[in-house]
């Protein structure tokens, strides 16, 4: 194969994934349908079950993107922790890892609306879809986390052994549920601006302080 045909291929499969993004989004996997994927896309239906197999290996696909870039800005954020073995033990450190974390998702969630979208839609459906497909989604961070949260703990820096994996979990739902229900919030004070910068940054800080207050409490340095 020619560069040039490498080329049009890594085209046509962006422009499909983006064009099933949308749909998924608007109609969740099951009122998604393939042939407005394929129309929106620009390419041909035989094209996209050649690329993907079938609407649930897009589905995968979609999400896969969305989980490689999310996993990006993770490894930034777990870096000093891991380079640092004591960093879990010492407070100041461990506040400022909480609290990159909640801020990383905060800024992903907001920067990507439509894999917003798409989680909710997989958690009003049960997740039925997901659970076809979680064997394609290694849990590249859990062991890491799982070491990081018994080392904090021992520390005496957690008020809860609660599973690390599902306080993880939970912080990326805080920051959807509050990005989601923007238009709800909009609605009960219609006098202000909740979608401005500097009101998105101080639900940001407000999200992170509740955040690392529950999961720290009130720990001094």
């Amino acid at each position: 194969m020619s560069e040039a045909e490498k080329k049009r291929g890594e085209i046509s499969r962006d422009a499909i994934l983006e064009a099933a993004e949308i749909v998924f989004a608007e109609h969740g996997f099951d009122g998604a349908r393939v042939d407005i994927i394929a129309h929106l896309s620009g390419y041909d239906k035989k094209l996209l079950f050649r690329y993907y197999g079938d609407k649930l290996g897009l589905y995968a696909e979609v999400l896969k993107r969305a989980e490689q870039e999310a996993h990006a800005l993770m490894a930034v954020a777990f870096a000093p922790l891991l380079e640092d073995t004591g960093a879990p033990t010492q407070a100041h450190q461990w506040r400022h890892f909480l609290t990159t974390m909640v801020q990383t998702l905060f800024d992903y969630l907001l920067a990507h609306p439509r894999f917003m979208r798409m989680l909710t839609w997989e958690m009003a459906e049960g997740w039925q879809t997901f659970t076809k497909i979680a064997e394609r989604f290694p849990p590249e961070y859990t062991d890491q986390f799982e070491i990081l949260f018994q080392k904090a703990r021992k520390a005496g820096l957690l008020r809860s052994d609660f599973l690390p994996v599902i306080q993880f979990t939970m912080l990326l739902q805080l920051c959807q549920v509050y990005l989601l229900s923007l238009p709800l919030y909009q609605t009960l004070l219609p006098d202000v601006d909740l979608s401005s910068t500097s009101a998105l940054a101080q639900a940001r800080d407000y999200l992170t302080d509740f955040v690392v207050a529950g999961i720290m409490g009130r720990f001094e340095d």
